[in-house]
Formats: C-alpha cells, sequence, structure tokens
C-alpha cells in the first residue's frame, strides 16, 4: 500500500459534535457547534472543548468560567448545523431555531434539554493551541436522559445515534 503526505488539518477523526452553551455575565445566553472536544482527566473527570477566540461565546466562557459541553443527537442535526452556522452577532439564533434551554443544577450556564447528555463544567485552566484555546472543565454534573442509565448511573453510549 502506498502512502502520501495527506491534509494535516483536523486530521484525527472522527471527531466530537457537540454544542456547548454558555452564559455571558449579563445574562445572555449563547450555543455554539464544536469540534475540538474530548476527555482529558479521569481524577478529577475534566474534558476540555477548544474555541476560536473570534467567536461570540469566547468571551462568555472565559469570563464565567462555566460551559456545558451537550452531546448531541441525529434528531438535533437541523439544529445542530443552524447553530454552527450562523453566529448569534447577526440575529437570535436560539429564538429562531426554538432552542430549549435549563438553567444548570452547578453552573451558571444553560444546558440543552433536547440533547441526550449534558455536562456541567467549570473551567480550571485554558491553553491557547494555535487557533485555538483549549479550555479545561472540571465536570461539576452529568445529565443524561434516564433510559441511557444503569442503575449505577452509567451511560450506555451505544444508544445514542451520534452526528
Amino acid at each position: 500500500m502506498t502512502k502520501k503526505q495527506a491534509n494535516m488539518k483536523s486530521c484525527l477523526q472522527p471527531m466530537p459534535k457537540v454544542l456547548v452553551s454558555c452564559r455571558g455575565l449579563n445574562g445572555e445566553n449563547n450555543v455554539l457547534a464544536v469540534g475540538y472536544c474530548g476527555n482529558c482527566s479521569y481524577d478529577p473527570p475534566m474534558v476540555m472543548v477548544g474555541i476560536v477566540p473570534t467567536r461570540y461565546s469566547y468571551p462568555m466562557i472565559k469570563e464565567s468560567g462555566c460551559f456545558v459541553v451537550n452531546l448531541v443527537d441525529k434528531s438535533y442535526q437541523e439544529t445542530f448545523d443552524y447553530l454552527g452556522s450562523h453566529s448569534k452577532r447577526d440575529g437570535d439564533k436560539l429564538a429562531a431555531m426554538n432552542v430549549r434551554l435549563q438553567d444548570g443544577k452547578k453552573v451558571n450556564a444553560p444546558l440543552l434539554p433536547d440533547c441526550p447528555v449534558n455536562i456541567e463544567c467549570k473551567v480550571v485552566d485554558s491553553i491557547v493551541t494555535g487557533s485555538h484555546e483549549m479550555f479545561i472543565g472540571r465536570i461539576e454534573y452529568v445529565h443524561a436522559d434516564a433510559k441511557l442509565t444503569d442503575i449505577e448511573g452509567n451511560i450506555d453510549f451505544s444508544q445514542i445515534r451520534f452526528l
């Protein structure tokens, strides 16, 4: 088999497609699509999300120090695509898609109850990696649809139809 030089940009596939929700210090809510996201520690449990500093949500997360990672099911594809291709700078994209929000239990950021799993995070550190700032969030609370969890609260991810 012959190999050749491939594109280095985002070459690790598949990348998770998640929606990150946040709330500014002024109470404004926003949601953005994020492709750079992953686990980065299990003790304590932490995840990281990469956000380009020019994004509308960037100062909200930077100032509030929290965010929610919402895992997206295929049934939410149209909303994901819209939120990922529109900026709140240009209009109220949440209202345009009738996005339902619910307050987090532990952090001052909204979660998307129509997503099967919502991970509330408090920013504990960040690092600029080039195009993105990777926000490292300590997991404060995980919401999961009851049908996805066993008696110990373990999530059966095979039941989620990821994008």
